[in-house]
């Protein structure tokens, strides 16, 4: 009887691990790739493109688009400032005002305070200057002083762009004297604050939608209206520079009573109107 023999099998049971430890490799390769990436340089990037296409043509984008897809190299820095941050730019723009402060007041002979008030809070500050430091009697052309003083706080200004929440400007007047035109005091006001919002804005590349300005007409005083030296300090222009940060409140939240509880003031009475009245 003829014996059935086994056919052996050959010694290639275990190729699959040739094709394994290939795939692997690959693998690592990759991961390198990518991890070469990670931190992307002009030099590495063109010799990887250059790499599968010898004759690409590699350009390099100065300015790197934003999470949205669209430019933004001027306005880019969205991120929130820390406190110490806020704080070294309010120092700044104080230390500055304090230096105007002492050379008004070198050049007069009179206190500082009586050119230009300021003070600060959580990531603002309020800086208040007369009218006789930024217009005329009843103008609202802006003065060379209060040019001066503007041309030094808007590099200061331009510095913290990325991070300035609003620029609010308020115009003031004083009480007439006589019966009130309302239709002067408000537009002078209004008008001396959009002066002063319009020299920001063309001397800084801050965005317009962040400076707003608003005129009060003589209706927040800061002091009486029966001396002249009281007069002098409710005609005035006022600027509140609000810094974005996440981790204060804005300075804008308040209610009108608010102000005359702070300043302890009482609120103005109406005053009758005369089209013939000027302040």
């Amino acid at each position: 009887m003829a014996s059935i023999k086994k056919k052996k099998s050959g010694g290639g049971g275990a190729n699959w691990m040739d094709t394994y430890g290939d795939m692997v490799t690959l693998l690592l390769c990759f991961f390198v790739l990518l991890y070469s990436m990670s931190t992307i340089d002009q030099e590495k990037w063109m010799m990887i493109v250059q790499s599968f296409n010898k004759d690409a043509e590699v350009s390099i984008d100065d300015n790197p688009r934003a999470p949205d897809g669209e430019h933004d190299a001027d306005q880019g820095n969205d991120m929130p400032m820390t406190q110490d941050e806020v704080n070294e730019q309010i120092e700044a723009i104080l230390m500055y005002l304090e230096e105007y402060s002492a050379s008004q007041s070198s050049q007069s002979g009179q206190a500082s305070s009586e050119s230009v008030t300021y003070s600060t809070g959580d990531g603002y500050v309020f800086i208040s200057f007369n009218d006789d430091t930024f217009f005329g009697g009843d103008s609202y052309e802006l003065t060379n002083a209060a040019k001066e003083v503007l041309s030094g706080l808007c590099p200061l200004l331009e510095d913290m762009k990325h991070n300035i929440d609003e620029i609010l400007i308020s115009g003031h007047t004083a009480t007439a004297q006589g019966t009130y035109n309302p239709y002067k005091d408000w537009r002078l006001s209004s008008d001396r604050a959009a002066m002063v919002a319009a020299f920001i804005w063309e001397n800084t590349s801050i965005q317009a939608a962040r400076i707003t300005a608003q005129g009060n007409g003589q209706w927040l005083p800061v002091a009486g209206n029966i001396k002249e030296s009281d007069r002098s300090k409710n005609r005035r222009v006022e600027l509140m520079i609000s810094l974005a940060d996440e981790l204060v409140d804005s300075p804008f939240s308040g209610k009108i009573e608010e102000y005359y509880t702070t300043t302890k003031q009482s609120m103005p009475d109406a005053m009758p109107y005369d089209p013939t009245a000027a302040e």
